[in-house]
């Protein structure tokens, strides 16, 4: 056998890969007519352009698509009117996003590698999403964060103004923004949705950090935004438009 530096075989059994993309969101405040996983850019969906980036990234990862029930038949639709032939498998979402990553995830096996990714951050480059699963083979959980710039301010809310919190100091260099794709060996996380449901979920690793696991971080990317207001998706137009003409 082949031995790496580290003195293990280079020729290891690589996990499958799965990625969840998370659409099943209403969308409200955007103030669009449908949302905004839907909406287009350059002439496809967000959603298309999520996907696509994992697709190109990893060839023959497994799709898990979470909608909302009341739109899958309009993205089935969709896929077929644009000749989207992606593969996925369509997953009706839950009352929250726990309950619909749980429902998501009765779609992926044990002893498989899979991403839990917002379907309205279409920005991911494939080479991020390459390089997370590749280091996801050998740590159990992986989060990308980007350190923040701007200067917080702890804060409370008294009637109609806000107030500052006194004795509280928000020391920015230890401060993080949490990004999706978060990645995880599936019968960890698996497990960790096998917890009942707490408010104070707002994503994948604090379900995780909840269960009782540590997680492992690695810098993620500015520009991969979460478009929620129209300020958000005129920023990715002009990043796309430069991308494409690069």
């Amino acid at each position: 056998m082949k031995l790496g530096s580290s003195g293990i075989g280079t020729n290891v059994m690589k996990r499958r890969r799965y990625v969840i993309i998370m659409a099943a969101g209403s969308g409200t405040r955007m103030g669009a007519p449908m949302p905004k996983q839907f909406l287009e850019i350059g002439g496809k969906a967000i959603l298309q352009h999520t996907i696509e980036a994992f697709v190109e990234a990893c060839p023959g990862i497994s799709v898990v698509t979470v909608l909302n029930s009341d739109y899958i038949g309009y993205w089935r639709d969709y896929c077929l009117r644009r000749n989207f032939t992606c593969p996925q498998i369509i997953v009706a979402g839950g009352f929250t996003r726990f309950h619909s990553v749980r429902n998501a995830l009765d779609k992926v096996p044990d002893g498989a590698i899979v991403a839990v990714h917002d379907g309205v951050r279409p920005l991911v480059t494939p080479r991020l999403v390459r390089d997370m699963f590749e280091k996801a083979e050998t740590v159990q959980s992986l989060v990308p964060v980007i350190p923040c710039t701007d200067t917080l301010k702890v804060l409370q809310k008294e009637g109609e103004e806000l107030k500052t919190v006194e004795g509280v100091v928000a020391d920015r260099s230890m401060l993080y923004a949490a990004q999706t794709p978060q990645i995880f060996h599936s019968e960890m996380l698996k497990s960790a949705y096998s917890l009942a449901y707490d408010t104070m979920f707002t994503d994948d690793a604090s379900v995780m950090q909840k269960y009782g696991k540590s997680l492992s971080y690695m810098i993620g990317e500015r520009l991969n935004i979460k478009i929620t207001t129209q300020e958000d998706l005129l920023l990715a137009e002009a990043v796309m438009s430069l991308r494409s003409k690069s």
